[in-house]
């Protein structure tokens, strides 16, 4: 593929999050064709950006060298792509760039399609919401053609702060998703544990600030455990299993005794007896991973 400059760029999508990456890559000199729904949207962004706004969906994709789409859902993308014509008008070579979340297998789907068409197809999600997205600090995560990723990244450094080469096409929505997830389940965690803590009588804003020390940063388990012990397969903590299920156990029990719930915690405590029984108790905390390993075949 050529490396050739990216002379026109196409937007679709110009929502919370799709106007204030827009505005970035104009900022940064490329020229943009610019398409929304809301016909006003388009408008105004054009007369504070200097943006030409499209006729249609199909008229973004005219000439285009790159399309990118910050839009709501899977739904949404197809019809653009597919049913509007957008695909159909991108010149042989085009790339379109879904920088919004959709699922894996549907991004390898719609991937195969624009193939056939001789157009390239990237994932590349983002994380950081609108905060970074207005002070193009979002970190993104990007899967598909080597080259296309390649010739895009001035594109992908105009709106983020890193860029997270994933590989094959829709490993970036994977990433995207393990992502999400863990910070679904700390959240909720993290309130769960909270809301223990205030029903046994601790203040909240004390609590946060504890939990903000002895959780994050150095402490937090990527840093401290899974990085250094886990990836190196070195397992020395000096922490045995048997040990966090007893504190994962009293955490649980102590829930009970104030009668908070803690639906979160009970799973916890499970997992972490299920490894002893399966791994043994006596083993460091950072085995826990073979439990999972082992479930699904494969060493991490």
């Amino acid at each position: 593929m050529s490396k050739a400059k990216l002379d026109k760029i196409g937007f679709v999508g110009l929502g919370n999050m799709g106007a204030p990456m827009a505005a970035h890559l104009a900022g940064r000199g490329f020229p943009l064709t610019v398409y929304d729904v809301r016909t006003e949207s388009a408008r105004d962004f054009a007369r504070l950006h200097g943006a030409r706004v499209a006729l249609d969906a199909a008229d973004v994709a005219r000439g285009a060298d790159a399309v990118i789409f910050m839009l709501p859902n899977e739904a949404a993308l197809r019809q653009v792509l597919f049913e509007q014509g957008l695909a159909e008008g991108l010149p042989a070579g085009g790339i379109a760039i879904d920088m919004g979340t959709t699922s894996p297998a549907a991004t390898r789907e719609i991937g195969n399609g624009l193939a056939a068409l001789d157009l390239h197809y990237l994932d590349a999600p983002v994380m950081g919401g609108v905060v970074f997205a207005r002070d193009a600090s979002l970190d993104i995560m990007v899967g598909g053609n080597a080259a296309a990723i390649e010739r895009c990244r001035p594109l992908f450094e105009a709106m983020g702060r890193k860029l997270w080469n994933c590989g094959a096409s829709g490993n970036a929505q994977v990433l995207k998703a393990m992502t999400n997830y863990i910070n679904a389940c700390a959240l909720a965690n993290t309130l769960e544990a909270m809301v223990i803590a205030r029903k046994s009588g601790l203040d909240s804003s004390m609590v946060a600030e504890a939990i903000d020390t002895m959780c994050n940063g150095r402490q937090h388990p990527i840093v401290k455990k899974i990085i250094p012990h886990v990836l190196t397969r070195e397992y020395g903590t000096g922490m045995t299993l048997q040990l966090i299920a007893k504190d994962v156990q009293i955490a649980v029990d102590s829930a009970h005794g104030v009668n908070a719930p803690v639906p979160l915690g009970e799973v916890t405590a499970r997992i972490w007896n299920d490894a002893c029984d399966l791994l043994g108790g006596a083993r460091d905390q950072t085995e826990i991973v073979r439990y999972w390993e082992q479930a699904a075949g494969i060493p991490l």
